[in-house]
């Protein structure tokens, strides 16, 4: 079928403006580019294009020479066309793929929160080391501060845009620019040229996402290589992942896959999915297995918080992913996804039970210097107040009372608890319950290890007070433990303090009773004056003693301390006064009494300020006379 002359002449028209524009057989062509020029050649170009296509497709194969010869040479100037096309394609991507100033939009990110949760550090698990410190430091801090014995609200804070619920797109391109990229688009696809057009735009938006991505500061990690990372390592790296996942989902793929759609959609064979996996599956991966990686890897408790923090960043992150990766060849990153989010969460929970576990089962047996506050209370006290941070998740992911009761009832190395009297607490509540019977139960076999019975009971006191204060300063931990369990408590610890005073008091005001010093006869005056030298030396040795032993002793807590020793001098002095105003004149009378009476009233009020400060008396005395 012959063509018209009008389209005959428009065709050679428009083979003259592409053959005019092959960079391979012209210097200018080369050296130039058509969309950095004017508009009216962009436009000339793309209609002669057009021309090219229309006559493609209305050309029929004949026998006759002529016509062959005419579709060779509109096959010809396609082919230069798309070329030149791809070319101009690439340049136009190249010249907008600066990487996004990442900092910036991180600051921005970590601003806007709606949740108030300090970013957490924990050490390892205590085992069996020196405990020669004085016990004043505690085992986990917080980012921004040395420790959580003071925990307050933390000005550092997890955060996101809008509630870290909604995806944030940026411009990546100006539009006339997309709107080239666009026009480009449609032609060579429609030209059969998808497959390159693809490649072109992955190549180059690949490039620039992947130095975006770097600046974010992930590393590419095989699932093997995160599993054989150090703690302190694996923990920075974490944290880093969590930032950049908001990043990488709500930003940096959120731009690419509306870029993909502004220049693809509707261009058939579903080539906007095509050009976005292109372009972000490699740091996908990168980031999915990142987590997958810590998802499997070894449950030790002191990671429970950061399988936390990226459990919720993963379930914040999850409808925005489904949202990001909708198409169907994105299919394997939203499985990968609430996979890991799955597994999280079992990881959690296996965690909790390891310290279960672990608080049980540690086997220190050197007893802390002074009877203080043991090690392993502190790590497991800042370790359940951080369970009631994340209360709300946890919440939802322990579903099941503690492993107690029947499974452990004829193990006598293990506690056993009655859950009547918790009936409406939350599992989660009953866990923290259960660690701290557990504590309990694992420092009383502690306490067996010293060999004085007093340091022993005010070494269960000082661990007790601390449970107590530590419940008491945390709103969150206190409304799950309940006020009865805190008043069973409350309990116990005056039982421990009344056991130490007991054990070291009864003996010393023994000595102060009336009882054998009274003779009678008549030339007597009632009192035995040997008796009552004895009863004198007697009491002077076991105060000095208990002086000399219990000031090296040690309190930690200003207030516990100060009020066990008022009632210790509440018991002391009115006996010491009455029993020396009663037999001081029969001392007196004899030989020597500075022998027998070694310390005035006030003298003793003065000793007993040395107790439990744990250190010796003659650096008392000097502190004292400083």
């Amino acid at each position: 079928m012959e063509q018209p002359e009008n389209d005959s002449l428009a065709l050679e028209t428009a083979q003259q403006i592409i053959l005019r524009w092959d960079a391979t057989s012209s210097e200018d062509a080369r050296l130039r580019m058509i969309f950095e020029g004017d508009r009216q050649e962009i436009d000339r170009y793309l209609q002669a294009v057009d021309q090219i296509q229309r006559s493609m497709e209305s050309t029929t194969l004949t026998e006759d020479a002529g016509a062959q010869n005419q579709s060779e040479k509109i096959n010809t100037a396609v082919e230069i066309a798309m070329a030149r096309l791809e070319d101009e394609f690439r340049n136009i991507l190249i010249s907008h793929a600066t990487p996004i100033e990442t900092d910036t939009l991180t600051d921005s990110i970590s601003s806007t929160h709606l949740t108030h949760r300090t970013s957490t550090s924990i050490g390892e698990f205590p085992g069996n080391g020196d405990y020669s410190s004085r016990g004043e430091e505690d085992a986990i801090s917080r980012e921004g501060s040395s420790s959580l014995s003071d925990r307050g609200e933390s000005s550092r804070t997890i955060s996101s845009y809008r509630s870290m619920s909604s995806i944030r797109e940026l411009d990546l391109m100006p539009s006339d620019s997309i709107c080239d990229l666009r026009s480009i688009a449609e032609r060579m696809i429609a030209a059969g040229y998808l497959k390159e057009c693809v490649q072109v735009y992955g190549g180059v938006r690949k490039s620039a996402l992947d130095a975006s991505f770097k600046k974010l500061g992930i590393e590419k990690l095989t699932i093997r290589e995160i599993q054989r990372l150090e703690w302190e390592a694996l923990n920075a790296k974490i944290g880093k992942w969590i930032r950049a996942a908001k990043m990488c989902i709500r930003v940096l793929f959120a731009s690419e896959k509306r870029l993909c759609e502004q220049i693809f959609e509707g261009l058939g064979s579903a080539a906007d999915d095509a050009c976005f996996m292109e372009t972000v599956k490699a740091p996908a991966n990168q980031l999915f297995n990142f987590a997958e990686g810590i998802s499997i890897s070894r449950r030790a408790p002191e990671k429970l918080f950061k399988i936390l923090d990226l459990h919720d960043t993963l379930f914040d992150l999850l409808p925005d992913i489904d949202a990001v990766f909708d198409g169907k060849s994105a299919e394997s990153f939203r499985q990968q996804a609430a996979e890991i989010l799955s597994r999280l969460a079992e990881a959690a929970r296996g965690m909790l039970n390891e310290f279960e576990n672990a608080v049980l089962r540690e086997p220190s047996r050197v007893p802390v210097p002074g009877g203080t506050i043991h090690p392993l209370t502190r790590y497991v006290m800042n370790y359940i107040s951080l369970i009631s941070d994340y209360k709300q998740t946890l919440g939802e992911l322990i579903v099941s009372r503690p492993a107690t009761g029947s499974r452990y009832s004829d193990d006598p190395s293990t506690p056993d608890m009655d859950f009547t009297d918790h009936e409406e607490q939350s599992p989660l509540a009953l866990h923290l319950i259960w660690i701290i019977v557990i504590l309990q139960f694992n420092l009383e076999g502690k306490s067996k290890h010293y060999k004085d019975n007093s340091l022993a009971h005010l070494f269960i006191m000082n661990n007790i007070h601390y449970i107590v204060q530590k419940i008491k300063g945390s709103p969150e931990l206190r409304e799950m433990i309940g006020d009865n369990y805190l008043r069973k408590l409350t309990g116990k610890l005056r039982q421990s303090a009344t056991s130490y005073q007991r054990s070291t008091w009864v003996g010393v005001l023994y000595c102060l009773r009336d009882e054998g010093l009274h003779v009678s006869g008549s030339f007597s005056s009632g009192v035995s004056k040997s008796a009552l030298r004895e009863r004198f030396k007697s009491f002077n040795a076991m105060f000095e003693e208990v002086h000399r032993t219990q000031a090296l002793w040690l309190i930690p807590d200003t207030q516990l301390r100060e009020e066990l020793r008022i009632s210790i001098s509440e018991k002391l002095i009115p006996a010491y006064r009455s029993f020396l105003g009663r037999f001081r004149s029969h001392i007196e009378s004899g030989r020597h009494p500075e022998n027998y009476i070694k310390y005035s009233v006030e003298d003793l009020e003065t000793a007993a300020l040395d107790l439990f400060e744990g250190f010796a008396v003659s650096q008392h005395s000097r502190r004292r006379s400083q």
